[in-house]
């Protein structure tokens, strides 16, 4: 899912495109992406864009008349930017917003469409109420992630606390941070506290900085949660770039975390809820068990 640092640089380039242009067409290829009805999406052609921004993880564009058209991308939604009357692309393209100087394609690359556009006269529905993490103080930080008892992982992802932050880059703030994603929230020590802020403003400004400059002007086409730069998200069983340690992971749903045990546990391994009660009393507890057992395997094997 496209957040924070993605979604700036889309804003960005965006802006950069349509802002002061007036909507001249809409065109929907997949009904279910239109979440609203009243007023209709037909409503927004012919006014001028007079401001994009991002609200959370979605992007708005702020239209004359006091309309608002809320996009959120979810998992696989992307933005194409294309030339003017473009055709909307093939089996992936949900909708396309035309410009006089080009044509705004919405697409998504999944079997369950999750991505959705609202038209709305008021922001207030979308408002989630987290912190923007860069506008944050060190204390507002800390009372936002100290006022609900979660995992730091729950709690960087909860968009009621902080805007912004979802599963790839939350794994990248707590790596650097050296802070296991399972530590409780009101057990952290403030020093601990002290670094995850750091950590937090340093990772998203840090690939804010990257994406917009691997941009380089263009409309950004490479949007994606995995990139080989990242510490350890997306890198199960590669080595952290720290220690060396292999990354592990835990997976649920349609998410996974993935941490490096020397830096961020102590060497201990978090329980994997489906792989655990598989292997129960074979399931290893610490790094150390895990490479014990894959090098008895490596010695069974030849």
């Amino acid at each position: 899912m496209p957040e924070l640092p993605d979604v700036t640089v889309y804003v960005e380039a965006l802006a950069a495109r349509v802002k002061g242009q007036a909507l001249t067409g809409v065109r929907v290829a997949s009904p279910f992406v239109v979440r609203t009805f009243d007023p209709p999406l037909s409503a927004a052609v012919g006014k001028r864009v007079l401001e994009v921004r991002r609200l959370g993880k979605r992007i708005v564009f702020e239209l004359g008349g006091d309309l608002f058209l809320v996009i959120h991308l979810m998992i696989a939604g992307r933005f194409k930017w294309l030339e003017a009357g473009a055709k909307i692309p093939g089996k992936l393209g949900l909708a396309a917003f035309d410009f006089a100087g080009g044509t705004l394609a919405l697409t998504e690359a999944a079997s369950k469409k999750r991505a959705s556009i609202h038209l709305a006269r008021s922001l207030d529905e979308f408002r989630r109420g987290g912190l923007e993490p860069l506008e944050a103080t060190p204390a507002q930080f800390e009372a936002a992630l100290r006022s609900e008892n979660h995992t730091l992982k729950r709690s960087l992802t909860d968009p009621r606390l902080f805007s912004g932050i979802g599963n790839a880059y939350s794994d990248e703030i707590l790596h650097r941070a050296k802070l296991s994603p399972a530590q409780l929230t009101q057990k952290l020590p403030p020093e601990d506290a002290r670094r995850l802020y750091q950590a937090t403003r340093e990772v998203l400004v840090e690939w804010t900085d990257r994406l917009r400059a691997e941009a380089g002007g263009k409309f950004p086409e490479k949007v994606t949660a995995f990139r080989k730069e990242m510490a350890v998200h997306g890198k199960f069983k590669e080595p952290c770039p720290a220690c060396g340690t292999a990354v592990q992971r835990i997976a649920y749903a349609d998410n996974e975390t993935n941490y490096c045990p020397r830096c961020q546990t102590g060497g201990k391994l978090l329980s994997d809820r489906s792989l655990s009660r598989l292997l129960h009393d074979d399931w290893p507890r610490t790094i150390e068990e895990l490479e014990e057992k894959s090098a008895n395997r490596g010695k069974k094997s030849r």
